[in-house]
């Protein structure tokens, strides 16, 4: 009888425990440390099973993601104005987006999932100057 609960007790701590999955919180605000009209924080690194949840601090905004800067195996997102959003991530790549009222303006944001590069051709979408700026921005210093 001490043998098999031995055993059992030595199996369960050799077992693989799986990570637990993060819940990472995204603001969308009218007025931010970056400036108006932005995703707070501007960029997220993330791994597979993550949580990010995009909160509508303030009105008028959403979350959704940018054609053609999706990874794929990652279903595409669109939250509705002024209503909270979650996504789980479900593939390495990295992700971008904009807030559709406010993309004109420069409201994205970049979510990197997995320590992958930046995939060719992920900043050639068709978008406003000031939005492939602040993506531009965002990639090139990985940061807020």
């Amino acid at each position: 009888m001490k043998l098999k609960s031995l055993t059992a007790a030595t199996l369960l701590a050799l077992a693989p425990i799986p990570a637990l999955a993060e819940t990472i919180e995204v603001q969308m605000l009218n007025r931010g440390e970056a400036g108006t009209m932005v995703f707070e924080p501007r960029f997220v690194s993330a791994q597979v099973g993550d949580v990010v949840v995009f909160r509508a601090a303030d009105k008028g905004h959403n979350a959704e993601t940018v054609k053609g800067m999706v990874p794929e195996g990652q279903e595409p997102f669109a939250g509705k104005i002024n209503e909270e959003i979650e996504v789980e991530l479900t593939t390495e790549g990295m992700i971008g987006v904009k807030c559709k009222p406010h993309l004109g303006m420069g409201m994205v944001m970049v979510i990197q999932v997995g320590a992958g590069d930046m995939p060719d051709g992920f900043l050639d979408a068709k978008m406003p100057k000031k939005a492939k700026k602040a993506f531009e921005d965002i990639v090139a210093t990985g940061t807020n």
